[in-house]
């Protein structure tokens, strides 16, 4: 009916915003890495440094479009949890890696290996078998429909589990693991992650109301999610700063995707419901989507540094030593049967030693 027809429109305006969004924050980081890099030709400062003029970049064009593309993305990735279900906008967050990535190959002359290649692959049949069996979530048109899900007895245990969880790993295990183990940190990024997402999709619905003409300002909703979602965001941004300082991006990244998207995907079914209704096919799609897409991203990270030379391929598809040996000639097989040594190597060298004597 035209109601269905409705939420299908929804749908796919969530899903162009949330793919919008990963090619915009794709881009961003090209571009600025690309502004940085102009200035390092030109001798100025490296931005990392605090040598003087290490801000010089404020003054170069190609960082400033690379910033305004990053707002245009994220504010893009806030309208689609409005339109769509969290558990589909946030998997497809992936998508953002992998343009950076080929972007980088094209523009940076940054060298995309074959396993980078297939993860590539990977992540973009993964992404559409996610978009296939997407859930179709439980409606939330309303900040009341908000506030009646947020009093929900499995979303508060879920809530107040998250916050216990992440009190530990900041104030316990932090002080005693944070500095060798990639988890501590990256894990409370992912948790508060995913409290910061039910902000932002209760903040999006709150914006459609308000387009709507509804008096949204005067509700107390409105503003208890907005402080919560700054509160969230701070704690991530600080977290994740400190586990790309002490460890490895192409560690951090993958290992913070997969968490994150996890939580996101477990919070959204407590909320939302959004599994509630959805067939045994759908799930299993949806899982299978998420683990292909996490397996494109592994790829594309663990292995970014790693010089994938044809002598690592098998002897027969390896360039120019095929022609010379075809391992299925009978006259090479007879061949290599002669000249094979009567003697062991050790042998040989103990007998040859014998002979010096």
């Amino acid at each position: 009916g035209p109601r269905g027809a409705m939420r299908a429109g929804v749908g796919y305006a969530g899903l162009a915003l949330a793919l919008a969004s990963s090619a915009f924050i794709g881009a961003s980081f090209v571009l600025k890495k690309k502004g940085l890099l102009r200035l390092c030709r030109r001798g100025q400062a490296r931005a990392g440094t605090a040598a003087p003029g290490a801000h010089l970049y404020l003054r170069e064009w190609l960082w400033w479009a690379g910033l305004l593309c990053m707002g245009v993305g994220e504010a893009a990735n806030f309208a689609a949890y409005a339109f769509a279900p969290a558990t589909l906008v946030t998997p497809l967050g992936a998508l953002s890696v992998l343009v950076s990535a080929v972007l980088s190959s094209a523009f940076l002359n940054e060298q995309l290996n074959v396993h980078g290649k297939i993860g590539c692959i990977l992540s973009i049949l993964g992404s559409t078998v996610m978009v296939i069996h997407a859930p179709q979530e439980e409606e939330v048109s309303s900040l009341e429909s908000m506030a009646e899900k947020l009093k929900d007895p499995g979303f508060i245990v879920f809530a107040v589990c998250v916050l216990v969880s992440s009190l530990l790993l900041i104030f316990v295990a932090g002080p005693r693991y944070g500095q060798s183990n990639v988890l501590v940190y990256v894990l409370v990024c992912s948790a508060i992650g995913s409290l910061s997402v039910s902000c932002v999709k209760g903040l999006g619905i709150a914006l459609k109301e308000l387009f709507s003409g509804k008096p949204v300002l005067k509700e107390p909703l409105g503003w208890v999610l907005l402080v919560c979602l700054v509160i969230c965001i701070s704690i991530q941004i600080n977290y994740l700063n400190k586990a790309l300082d002490i460890f490895n991006t192409s560690v951090v990244t993958p290992i913070y995707y997969v968490l994150f998207t996890t939580a996101v995907m477990m919070c959204s079914t407590i909320l939302f419901k959004e599994w509630q209704h959805m067939v045994l096919d759908n799930v299993i799609g949806s899982i299978s989507g998420f683990l292909t897409i996490v397996s494109g991203i592994f790829l594309l990270h663990a292995f970014r540094d790693v010089p994938f030379t044809p002598n690592l391929l098998p002897l027969f598809l390896q360039p120019g030593r095929a022609d010379l040996h075809p391992p299925w000639s009978s006259a090479d097989r007879h061949q290599s049967c002669q000249h094979q040594p009567l003697l062991p190597s050790e042998d040989k060298g103990s007998q040859s030693t014998e002979e010096e004597k």
